[in-house]
Formats: C-alpha cells, structure tokens, sequence
C-alpha cells in the first residue's frame, strides 16, 4: 500500500488483511518473482443493487516500482478476472485517482472503460 501512497505499518496492515482473509468474497492474490513479493491485487465479489446478478470491484492493485512494465499487473487482473468469471461473475469495477494517468492508460488497454464519477467525503469518527 505505501507503493500507492497509503503509508502503513506491518502491524497495521495485519489489522487490516484479518477481516479481509477471513470473509469469502474477498480474494487477495500475490505475484511473485525469485520467491519475492512483488505485486497484490484484491477483490471484493457483492450483491447488486442495480442488478439481478453479482458484480465485483478490484480494490486494490500494486505492483513495487522496482517491477513495474514486466507484465505483473496484468498477470494480476487477468487472474483476478479468471477467478471472478469461475465465481459467476460478469461484471467488474475498479477506482482509480485522477492523478493517475498511467493507470487508466493501463485499465483502457486491458478493456475498462470510464463510466462515471466517484465522490468520496470524510465522515467524522464515532470517539
């Protein structure tokens, strides 16, 4: 996540992935070179409220800068989607933040295409 910008500590991320391992429609998928951690993508499968059938978003996608343009991306959502078709799924929905123009380079050429806006708000915490 710190390769996006979250930074994050180990401890918290292992707060973080507890809830997320445990639950079925969550899938967090690792790429691997040399036997090293190099790229993660996680997926969330969900009921619709717009649709009969379920749909899924791609929650997170990274790959260290270190290994970038090798490929892993790609190897990432193309498994991601195989995973997500074998589940019935035939819908799939990422964000992405404006200032990445790479990115929505690299999600126009594997086939995703804009359809609106995301609008996020803070909301204050509950103390």
């Amino acid at each position: 996540m710190c390769e996006l910008g979250y930074e994050t500590t180990p401890a918290e991320m292992r707060r973080r992935l507890k809830p997320i391992l445990c639950d079925v429609r969550y899938r967090t998928l690792l790429a691997e070179v040399e036997g090293k951690v190099c790229g993660m993508i996680g997926t969330l499968a969900h009921a619709s409220y717009e649709h009969n059938d379920p749909g899924a978003r791609i929650l997170a996608l990274v790959t260290l800068s270190t290994a970038r343009r090798r490929g892993i991306g790609r190897a990432l959502i193309a498994t991601a989607e195989e995973d997500l078709t074998q589940r019935g799924i035939t819908r799939v929905s990422l964000n992405t933040s404006l200032t990445r123009k790479e990115a929505h380079k690299f999600y126009e050429s594997l086939g995703y295409e804009r359809n609106g806006w995301r609008f996020m708000k803070q909301l204050p915490s509950p103390d």
